[in-house]
């Protein structure tokens, strides 16, 4: 029988990458180096995707005038999430969000025109076209954490002005910002928990047998 398996090496290697990915919003100018941006988008379009429908869709900001006005409207946003919180409305706006203006690359991750039409997986779970792309983003996450290189993923704008802005067709719709390039240091734990916003569930409150746990409920918020 041929053992699938692969080495301990690898799998510490894989383990590591996965504990060590970081939700990065401070970046270095420097370029990434020749050929690794091509691997990153190629690393996320080999993700697994609902009934192989292929839903992402990339776009590469580098226009700079662009680049601006995309981080406007993430500003907006920022402003308007701190208002609509119960509490720590300042504090909040204390958190840094994004690299938008400071980072190598600005990707835009958007789900295609057309989904409809794609049923396999879907019909009763149409919104498997976004796991798909968050699979998607996920790859291209680990495959960068590996390479050194830092990427965060922004979800701080309004998906129909951000549409409107970079031309996008009729059923398109934009799922992310990615911030792409070096970074002076990853963070040793997520910013919001450093932050005091939250801490990691142990996994008996994550994790069921057979029947949903008596008393589990979701995952309190900080505000």
């Amino acid at each position: 029988m041929t053992d699938h398996r692969y080495s301990d090496t690898e799998i510490a290697a894989i383990e590591r990458v996965i504990r060590e990915r970081r939700d990065m919003r401070h970046f270095l100018p420097d370029p990434l180096p020749d050929g690794l941006l091509e691997r990153l988008v190629e690393a996320a379009h080999l993700a697994p995707s609902v009934g192989f429908m292929q839903p992402w869709r990339f776009l590469r900001i580098t226009d700079r005038t662009l680049r601006n006005s995309i981080h406007a409207q993430v500003d907006a946003e920022r402003f308007a999430t701190a208002a609509a919180l119960p509490s720590r409305n300042e504090e909040f706006l204390q958190v840094k969000i994004e690299g938008i203006l400071d980072c190598a690359e600005v990707l835009v991750v958007s789900l295609m025109p057309g989904r409809e039409a794609h049923i396999v997986g879907r019909r009763t779970l149409p919104e498997m076209d976004l796991a798909s792309a968050a699979c998607a983003i996920q790859n291209m996450w680990l495959l960068a954490r590996a390479e050194g290189v830092g990427l965060g993923w922004v979800s701080f704008f309004d998906p129909d002005s951000l549409a409107a802005l970079l031309g996008m067709p009729a059923g398109a719709r934009p799922v992310a910002i990615l911030c792409i390039g070096r970074v002076p240091a990853f963070y040793p734990r997520p910013m919001f928990e450093d932050a005091g916003w939250g801490a990691r569930l142990p996994l008996k409150d994550v994790l069921f047998e057979n029947t949903w746990k008596v008393g589990a409920g979701g995952t309190p918020t900080a505000y």
